[in-house]
């Protein structure tokens, strides 16, 4: 981290809710934009007006505090409005997974005790099945934010009735500021609950150099704890965000270009689209002061090519939603350790264990476990699921495990080597998919790869290499694998290459590597 960001890390604050920092900005720049998405925007002073409309239309509804708003869409300005007024109402947001199928929306709504349910017309199809059946609901507690239909009341009105005056509640530190949902594809979701004094730890301990000059563009989902990471401050200090409602490499470049963006907050698919567009060199970024990555390990050469091609720092960050492994790597300061995640942030403990729960020395291989200033409250209504993650230090400090697999180094860096459910095991020797994905990813013609695990009579299971190629590139699975094992340990060797067209990716770019496997698993079984 650079000496300044260090500096204003070490700052302890006094204790402030976010709706209150955004009064300030309201009252000494009322007419400063604050959102843009697409052609609307907002001024501070319009902003602070209208989340003020949603907390009182909230109120009026029967919400109270500690009570739960979900809100189900797009990135838009009035998605954000309704996050802002639920915590001027002293209420908990829900920001839902927009890529859930039906019956985990239904899951998590009925899990998360949601008094009141936003949504957009793009999510009306999944919604109005089962939305009759949300009996937690208020009477008017289903508002429509961009369509009219029997049932639902619209946003516009509903805003337009309510006063624009703070509603006057006082927000504790420990109060719930949110729920993010950590499943929504199979089995049951857990809801993530942060508390208001979690995010303000995060918002005044990673300036990263925010600030009222400053423009963030955001193309990532506003339900992903990845978003509102960059979001909440940029917001905090009184800068401006942009959102797109989809990422487009082009029009992500033209906005950048043309609002003199300064930071940003992208996942590594996002980064490796737009480097790869042959007119990426042709737009002026000279204004980006900081772009940070996160969801998924950075390839180094992606890591590379951002550190020549565009201004400004790059961080990328380690982390879990539920918070206490976190870990932050300055690009540009630490060119030699690109194949890492960096060192623990600024007042986080990271430590490697076995299976046994015992610590290991620097160098082993073991599950990361971590605390830190910024940690979940717990998973909602799930005591059990949340006792699963803990883990204490022989002095009992608490500490959240990862469920991820890595090691320190000899200078204090951590190698991420693969989910601890994903390691593949074959032989008896422990096989690590990040490392033979390192030197895949190495070969020019590979543009995108994955290792998985697949059932093996002989080893039990063995690697296996999906490999994306790069564009106009050619050679055969047997040579790429040759080419790829000739520089693997003996018992890394990757059984074979298998050709895609693409690798399946959550709206934050993670691989789905369960699906990958399943058509394995069916085969073999």
């Amino acid at each position: 981290m650079s000496e300044a960001v260090a500096t204003v890390a070490e700052m302890e604050p006094s204790f402030q809710a976010l709706p209150d920092m955004l009064a300030g900005h309201a009252a000494g720049r009322p007419d400063a934009r604050a959102l843009l998405c697409g052609n609307e925007r907002r001024t501070w002073g319009d902003l602070y007006r209208r989340f003020n409309r949603v907390a009182n239309g909230l109120i009026g509804l029967g919400v109270r505090p500690g009570d739960k708003v979900a809100i189900l869409g797009p990135p838009s300005i009035a998605y954000v409005e309704t996050f802002l007024g639920t915590l001027a109402a002293g209420a908990c947001a829900v920001p839902l997974s927009s890529m859930a199928a039906a019956d985990s929306l239904a899951l998590m709504l009925e899990d998360c005790d949601a008094k009141v349910l936003l949504i957009a017309a793009a999510m009306r199809e999944l919604v109005e099945p089962f939305a009759g059946r949300l009996g937690k609901l208020l009477p008017g507690g289903r508002i429509a934010f961009d369509f009219e239909s029997p049932g639902w009341t619209a946003y516009e009105p509903w805003l337009a009735a309510a006063s624009d005056r703070p509603p006057g509640i006082a927000i504790r530190p420990e109060d719930g500021f949110n729920i993010i949902y950590s499943s929504g594809t199979t089995g049951a979701p857990k809801g993530i609950l942060h508390s208001h004094h979690m995010r303000w730890t995060q918002v005044t301990r990673r300036v990263l150099g925010y600030g009222p000059d400053s423009v963030t563009l955001l193309s990532t989902p506003l339900y992903s704890n990845t978003t509102l990471v960059a979001l909440l401050p940029t917001l905090a200090y009184g800068g401006l965000a942009i959102l797109m409602a989809k990422f487009d490499a082009e029009r992500y470049l033209q906005i950048a270009a043309a609002e003199h963006v300064t930071h940003t907050m992208l996942v590594p698919v996002q980064y490796e689209r737009l480097l790869a567009r042959p007119d990426f060199d042709s737009y002026d970024l000279s204004a980006f002061r900081m772009k940070l990555s996160t969801s998924a390990p950075l390839r180094e050469q992606v890591k590379r090519a951002i550190l020549k091609r565009w201004p400004g720092q790059m961080i990328e960050y380690y982390g879990l939603t539920e918070g206490g492994a976190t870990c932050s790597l300055n690009v540009g300061e630490n060119p030699n350790k690109l194949h890492t995640v960096g060192k623990p942030a600024p007042g986080c403990d990271v430590r490697v264990i076995d299976e046994a729960g015992r610590e290991l020395p620097q160098g082993s291989v073991g599950e990361l476990v971590g605390r830190s200033p910024g940690m979940m409250t717990g998973y909602y209504n799930r005591p059990d699921k949340t006792r699963e993650i803990y883990w204490h230090a022989p002095d009992g400090t608490l500490f959240y495990r990862s469920g991820d697999l890595g090691r320190f180094d000899e200078d204090g860096f951590v190698q991420l080597l693969d989910r601890k459910k994903d390691m593949i095991i074959s032989g008896g020797f422990n096989i690590y998919a990040a490392d033979l994905e390192a030197v895949l990813s190495k070969h020019p013609a590979v543009a995108d790869v994955a290792v998985i695990a697949v059932p093996s009579r002989e080893w039990g299971e063995t690697p296996l290499a999906l490999v994306v190629l790069a564009p106009g590139a050619a050679i055969a699975a047997d040579t790429l694998r040759d080419w790829a094992n000739a520089r693997l340990g003996r018992t890394q060797r990757i059984s074979a290459v298998e050709f895609r067209d693409s690798l399946p990716r959550s709206s934050i770019g993670k691989i789905l590597k369960r699906e990958l496997r399943e058509p394995y698993l069916r085969r073999a079984g």
